[in-house]
């Protein structure tokens, strides 16, 4: 009898664990049915429910409603917290529920002290109001695949290339269509096949920039339409590459031959050709990385290929300005604090360190996003690049200005120099385009102006013209004699005096009025009885050393005595031989040209350039005017 009380007992026991353990698990659960009144935002998307102890996930497959009926749906929530709050989404928080009138509802809530019940009803009455656009692709390439799935990706999706809420759908218009729901300021997107190596691209192939739609204060399902020129995997035959492309091409593979070239077949000038190699070098690559930028797969594969060209921004002209003063002075080393040329290469290296290093998926992210930092960088050091470019183009021209000064003072002909005012303009040209791309994208930003395509153009027509100088450089390097050394000068606020340019050593002739007269008598009577003019190749020098007079002092008494510089002081010699030979019946014979030959001018311009400063009539309206005497 004890044994059977006590197995009742026991009995009874479980019985409660039991229906108590039973009680708390279907307390545990809540199941909430909801009647969805208005009509889906999306009617391709689930219903979901976002809840505080799922982080507020809007788009959790694990918590996705089932559909009862017509209009019903319900989810049974299991071991929820004894309260919580929520709310209906239809996947993002673009598609959520709100008022009947688009207003938005606050949280939903669930405490299971005030409702005795597991089950809760709910009514979704209407939606959130958002901003939406309809994009539309109208077309899109002839050798797109034909069962290709097409999907947009964005700053509004964290650029999932393939993520199945942004698939585009096709409507019985053959267009492909899908609905974005955005808050954005500046919506950014781009097409592809699933995957970011099947991205859109130009028709060349080409990589293009991300697409941007400017949200205005009215927009509501604004409608944009949009045309899809090409693949970045799927190149048509036709338009591998543009004819931009091949040009630059053609730039890098002339560089190559450049730098062969140079050292085989130029022996004069052979210190400034180094530096000259040295710069081809560095726009050659600087030109094939920029290309290869501009195509994804490379971009894909290395990144920062797209940062790498931006290092010429502050090595190119430092380069070709020592190239310069090699070339034109007579400097037998680089200034003595060289590296400070250099110190914004550094800076820049070090500015940049952080996305050298930056793992490759999160770079291209940030790049797709254009986030603000990463714009503020690269865009501060274009301008800073363009600035510096600017001065050192200022110098360069200096440079070239106090040369020519320089070598009139010594030498009675010209040097086939005019190539590096050619390269000047040009150099001018591509800062010109510069400051345009500059000009062009801070406008579009500022005016919310979707000018991306006038910027892109911008800049390759800069590296075009860029690449041109390539060109004149290269050819004319290979045909240039060893030039006239001048004597150096500080021009560069980071240089010293390269050599002293006044020998000190010189004897120091006093201004003696007598003996600087005798000084210019015997400088005229060797001018009359020798000639020397006619001597295409005479220099400042070589003349002093004839008549033994110190070159400084011939220099001066050019200077003060006949106001001219020893360049126009032969020439004007020159040009009188000239005068008395055309008129010699025994010169009939020959042409403007030949006699200009004969009196000492090396060239056709710089006979006519001389001819014209000296005496305001070209050989021609001085010849007739003396016919007509």
């Amino acid at each position: 009898m004890v044994l059977k009380n006590t197995f009742s007992l026991h009995l009874s026991q479980k019985l409660c664990f039991y229906f108590l353990f039973l009680s708390q698990l279907i307390s545990a659960q809540v199941k909430i049915e909801v009647e969805v009144l208005s009509p889906f935002l999306d009617a391709n998307k689930p219903l979901f429910i976002a809840l505080d102890f799922n982080k507020w996930n809007p788009g959790d497959p694990a918590y996705i409603l089932n559909k009862e009926k017509e209009n019903l749906y319900s989810i049974v929530l299991e071991n929820v917290p004894s309260s919580f709050e929520y709310k209906f989404t239809q996947g993002s928080w673009m598609l959520v529920e709100g008022t009947p009138s688009g207003e938005g509802l606050p949280n939903r809530s669930f405490d299971r002290n005030v409702t005795k019940s597991s089950i809760v009803k709910a009514k979704i009455l209407g939606w959130e109001k958002q901003v939406a656009y309809d994009i539309i692709v109208d077309n899109i390439p002839e050798n797109t695949p034909k069962d290709a799935e097409i999907f947009v990706s964005g700053n509004f999706n964290n650029w999932e290339s393939g993520n199945v809420d942004y698939q585009l759908k096709r409507n019985i218009q053959g267009q492909y269509t899908t609905r974005i729901y955005s808050d954005l300021a500046k919506l950014e997107f781009k097409f592809t096949r699933g995957t970011w190596e099947s991205v859109e691209a130009r028709e060349s192939g080409k990589a293009r920039p991300n697409r941007i739609i400017y949200r205005s204060s009215d927009i509501n399902n604004k409608s944009v339409n949009v045309t899809i020129e090409g693949w970045e995997d799927l190149l048509g035959t036709l338009h591998v590459y543009s004819l931009f492309d091949f040009l630059l091409l053609f730039a890098v593979f002339q560089g190559v031959l450049l730098v062969i070239a140079i050292p085989l077949i130029q022996n004069a000038n052979v210190e400034a050709n180094r530096w000259l190699i040295l710069s081809i070098v560095i726009s050659s690559l600087s030109i094939l990385f920029y290309l290869m930028s501009n195509f994804q797969v490379f971009v894909n594969r290395f990144p920062r290929i797209v940062i790498i060209h931006d290092f010429i921004y502050f090595i190119y002209a430092p380069i070709f300005y020592f190239y310069l003063i090699k070339l034109l002075y007579h400097v037998k080393f680089l200034p003595s604090k060289w590296y400070l040329h250099f110190l914004p290469l550094l800076i820049q290296f070090f500015v940049y360190l952080p996305y050298l290093i930056q793992n490759d998926k999160t770079f291209l992210l940030d790049l797709m996003e254009q986030k603000p930092m990463l714009t503020f960088t690269f865009g501060g050091t274009g301008i800073l690049g363009l600035l510096w470019n600017l001065y050192y183009w200022n110098l360069f021209r200096k440079t070239i200005v106090a040369y020519k000064l320089e070598f009139q003072t010594n030498l009675s002909y010209e040097q086939n120099l005019n190539y590096l005012n050619t390269v000047s303009v040009i150099q001018f040209v591509v800062l010109c385009f510069w400051a345009f791309s500059i000009v062009a994208i801070l406008v579009g930003n500022y005016f919310n102006i979707d000018n991306i395509r006038l910027f892109e153009n911008s800049v390759d027509l800069t590296w075009l013209a860029f690449s041109i100088i390539t060109y004149f450089v290269g050819y004319f390097a290979i045909h240039q004699s060893e030039t006239f050394k001048a004597q150096p000068q500080k021009i560069s606020i980071f240089d010293d005096l390269l050599e002293t340019a006044v020998n000190l050593n010189q004897k120091v002739v006093a201004n003696d009025p007598e003996h600087i007269k005798k000084d210019v008598e015997k400088l005229e009577k060797f001018m009359a009885d020798h000639s020397p003019f006619k001597n295409p190749k005479v220099s400042l020098n070589e003349l002093a050393s004839q008549i033994q007079i110190p070159s400084h002092l011939l220099s001066k008494i050019i200077n003060d005595h006949y106001h001219q510089n020893f360049f126009d002081f032969i020439n004007h010699y020159r040009i009188e031989e000239f005068k008395k030979m055309v008129i010699d019946p025994k010169n009939q014979n020959l042409t403007f040209l030949g006699l200009a030959y004969e009196v000492g001018f090396n060239s056709k311009t710089a006979f006519n350039r001389s001819f014209k400063k000296i005496t305001n009539q070209t050989p021609r309206e001085y010849l007739d005017s003396i016919k007509l005497q």
